[in-house]
């Protein structure tokens, strides 16, 4: 027999007919009632056993976490808690799991734990929410740029350029780590190396991105990205996904549109596809924030957070606003802030960006206008304005509630001299960057484009605290296990 999931048993509900399910055992009450989950949905399907007629010997292999087949009739089911089940004609185990050896156990366990054991965490409710809900997250982003007509482009993973100018990378080598091959100078030989040159794993797919604009109009990245940064914090990663959309003819203004319609679109999309799954991350948030302080808890469920951006037009003020807001603000005034906002070239941290959407304005927020010398080298400097105390970049940043900052981008400087001048003043060498620079020197044009860390996102939309749950197998300082 063709085997059926799950999930389209429980929605197609056809009574009466012989199936073929197979899954994951979750539960196996009184010898006779087996909950099966397959993972094509978080609901369980009832298999019903006639244990009077069953081999003792079978029905003793079927435990927690065994896989096994049960073929049957679908009925309409006599208890509570399900409308169909499958009566069973025949079992057959296709794993054994031995409850006594197996990490994983019918309770709760702590989120920690469960890192520790990330091989094994899918089985678990939480963990296989989060992930259909990651995919569906995933999908939804391919589809609102696809049916805007926007071009994929696979940027290289493997590159010589450091598109942040931070130079945190990871070192991609086939030297031999003793006794690397020295110039005269005493430095590491790399025209030895594989590529002839350094390199390393890229930190952002933008820059190759704005080549591919700058000729098909409307292009985003969504891949692997790699910081080497010695960060160990409940929001970093090593390793993580980046959405990178570049647009040709965009200003700063089309920018925040469009990064504003793409993540009201995928929050939308989340809702609508995975209510069940956010249903269960939802209980478990509220389950989690009953053992915090008062002070401490989220004044929305999970779904209000979600609601929140859909429903409200995001707010947009410059950097120059913001500092006033928060400089006058009382938490400021009364030293609550870890870090104080003393004036204008204070960077911003993620308390004020969540000041300013959950307290001041609550509504989503898009900060512009930052300034220039702690952005990055890329964004199209602003001409001076009064009441500005300095020079400022047209870039964007987007905060939500509970995160801060989601979203960054910029309208990019599209002036050779400018670029060249601020490329200088940054030391970051010109002639290693001439490819890019000969798109500022050969039918230029103003182009826009933003960054989304994708785990960021879907750590918003599952409601998870720490980032390390919502990748499969996360790269942080000391771990890149499995």
């Amino acid at each position: 027999m063709q085997r059926t999931k799950i999930a389209e048993l429980l929605r197609t509900e056809r009574v009466g007919t012989e199936v073929l399910v197979k899954g994951w055992v979750k539960a196996f009450r009184n010898n006779q009632f087996i909950a099966l989950n397959d993972g094509s949905t978080p609901n369980n399907l009832q298999i019903v056993v006639d244990f009077e007629h069953m081999d003792a010997a079978l029905l003793d292999r079927i435990k927690y976490g065994a896989a096994i087949g049960a073929r049957g009739t679908l009925i309409e089911s006599q208890g509570k808690g399900q409308k169909v089940e499958v009566k069973a004609a025949e079992i057959i185990v296709y794993g054994d799991c031995n409850p006594e050896e197996f990490p994983l156990q019918p309770k709760k366990q702590s989120l920690e734990f469960l890192r520790e054991h990330a091989h094994l965490r899918f089985r678990t409710n939480t963990f296989a929410a989060i992930f259909r809900t990651r995919h569906a997250l995933a999908y939804a982003i391919h589809k609102f740029f696809n049916d805007r007509g926007f071009y994929y482009q696979h940027t290289p993973i493997i590159t010589a350029s450091d598109a942040e100018g931070a130079g945190e990378m990871f070192r991609v080598t086939t030297l031999p780590l003793d006794g690397a091959p020295r110039t005269e100078a005493g430095e590491i030989d790399f025209s030895l190396d594989f590529f002839k040159r350094s390199t390393h794993l890229t930190v952002s797919g933008q820059l190759e991105a704005e080549l591919a604009a700058l000729a098909l109009g409307e292009v985003y990245t969504f891949g692997p990205t790699f910081r080497a940064e010695n960060s160990n914090t409940t929001r970093h990663l090593a390793e993580f996904w980046m959405v990178e959309p570049e647009v040709a003819f965009n200003d700063l203004n089309d920018n925040m549109n469009l990064a504003e319609d793409m993540l009201q679109y995928v929050i939308q999309y989340a809702l609508e596809h995975c209510a069940d799954d956010l249903k269960i991350l939802e209980d478990r948030l509220t389950e989690e924030e009953k053992s915090k302080p008062q002070d401490q808890r989220s004044e929305m469920t999970l779904t209000e957070k979600l609601r929140f951006v859909i429903d409200n037009e995001f707010i947009r003020l410059t950097y120059t606003e913001a500092i006033d807001i928060l400089k006058n603000s009382a938490p400021n005034k009364k030293g609550k802030f870890q870090y104080p906002v003393e004036g204008w070239g204070t960077d911003l941290q993620s308390e004020h960006e969540r000041y300013l959407v959950e307290k001041h304005f609550k509504k989503p927020v898009i900060l512009t206008n930052y300034p220039a010398e702690i952005k990055a080298f890329y964004m199209r400097q602003d001409e001076p304005k009064e009441g500005v105390p300095g020079a400022t970049v047209s870039a964007m940043d987007i905060l939500f509630p509970g995160i801060g900052e989601i979203v960054g981008g910029s309208q990019r400087e599209e002036r050779y001299d400018r670029l060249v001048r601020r490329m200088g003043e940054m030391h970051i060498p010109t002639e290693e960057l001439y490819w890019y620079l000969d798109t500022r020197r050969f039918g230029s044009c103003p182009h826009a484009g933003f960054g989304l860390g994708f785990e960021r996102l879907v750590l918003f939309v599952t409601g998870m605290t720490n980032i390390r749950d919502v990748i499969a197998f996360p790269r942080y300082p000391g771990n890149a296990e499995f």
